[in-house]
Order: C-alpha cells, then sequence, then structure tokens
C-alpha cells in the first residue's frame, strides 16, 4: 500500500472505546509505518507503578485523569509515532485540545456487540466493574461517539484481522492528508 509522503510527519493518536482495538491495532500500524507505538495507559502505569485498575482503586478516577493528562501530553512532544490512548482520554477537553494541535486523532469505532465480546475476556476494565457491564458500556456510547466524532479521522474496527483496519486506517489517513495541509 502506498504511503501519503506525509503520514509520518504528525504523531498518530487513537481514540475510542475499550476493546475497540485501540492498542493491537496501533501495534501493527506503527509496525506498518516503521515508526515507534507507545500506549498511554502502560506508560501511566509505569509512571505510577501500578496498573490503571489498582489507581482508579486506591486514588479515583479524577487523579488517573489527570496522570494520563500529563503522560499524553509528554508522549506528544516525542517524535511521531502511533500512540494508543485510554477510552475516556479525548473526553478530557485539556487533552482532547492538545491532541488536536500536536496530533492526527484517529477514533477507531466499533458496536456494542464487538466492544462487548472483546472486553469480557479480560477483567482490566475498571469502569466495567458492575453487575451490569452492557448498560455501562451503552452509556458510555451514549456519552463518548459524539466526542469521539470530533477527532480527524472515523475507521470501523471490524471483527476480523487487524491488519484489514490497519489498511482503513492508511487509506483514510491518505485521504486525509491530501485534503489538510499538515506542516
Amino acid at each position: 500500500m502506498k504511503f501519503h509522503p506525509k503520514i509520518t510527519k504528525k504523531t498518530l493518536v487513537i481514540v475510542g472505546l475499550m476493546g475497540a482495538g485501540k492498542s493491537s491495532v496501533g501495534r501493527r500500524l506503527a509496525k506498518s509505518l516503521s515508526i515507534p507505538f507507545a500506549d498511554a495507559d502502560t506508560e501511566i502505569e509505569a509512571a505510577a507503578g501500578m496498573t490503571v485498575k489498582e489507581i482508579f482503586e486506591k486514588l479515583g478516577e479524577a487523579e488517573f485523569r489527570r496522570g494520563e493528562r500529563q503522560v499524553i501530553a509528554r508522549l506528544l512532544k516525542n517524535d511521531p509515532h502511533v500512540l494508543a490512548t485510554g477510552g475516556g482520554a479525548f473526553m478530557d477537553a485539556e487533552t482532547r485540545d492538545l491532541i488536536k494541535d500536536k496530533a492526527i486523532s484517529i477514533w477507531l469505532k466499533a458496536d456494542l456487540d464487538l466492544l462487548m465480546e472483546r472486553v469480557s475476556r479480560r477483567d482490566t476494565r475498571p469502569l466495567l466493574d458492575t453487575e451490569n457491564p452492557r448498560q455501562v458500556m451503552e452509556d458510555l456510547i451514549a456519552e463518548r461517539h459524539p466526542v469521539y466524532g470530533t477527532a480527524d479521522i472515523t475507521v470501523n474496527s471490524v471483527d476480523g484481522p487487524h491488519e484489514v483496519v490497519v489498511e482503513a486506517i492508511i487509506e483514510s489517513l491518505n485521504t486525509y492528508l491530501t485534503e489538510h495541509d499538515i506542516k
């Protein structure tokens, strides 16, 4: 697949709900473009010395979001790379503005059934540690989809090989970069 000449001029930030495939697809996208990959949640855990779940339990969501904002700001100062963010990162107006200023945002959109199938595989999702995780996910979709919709690019995450999604992202990036003057 051919790449637009400016495809690696800015960091590519992948946003979306938990289970959309941000980390899995992000790693493959970075490899396809021969640029580094970073996972914001992994970086947050390293900085805090705790898992995301432990941060939520011990310090609360507000403190997690503060740390997340700081880590993403630091990562956006690095050379262009692919950055997978946590599901709530783009909901923070300050973080969203920083991403809009320093990067190209890509919303990895997935439907409810696919998200539920994926997130049910692990119990590391603090927001879903509830009696009715499906209802929580439905509420998150209602709340977050309008904000995710402000991302520069939207690509559907599908059930199948991640390479299909990577190709769709590259195709969308090529179109976006042709239509926008990126410095």
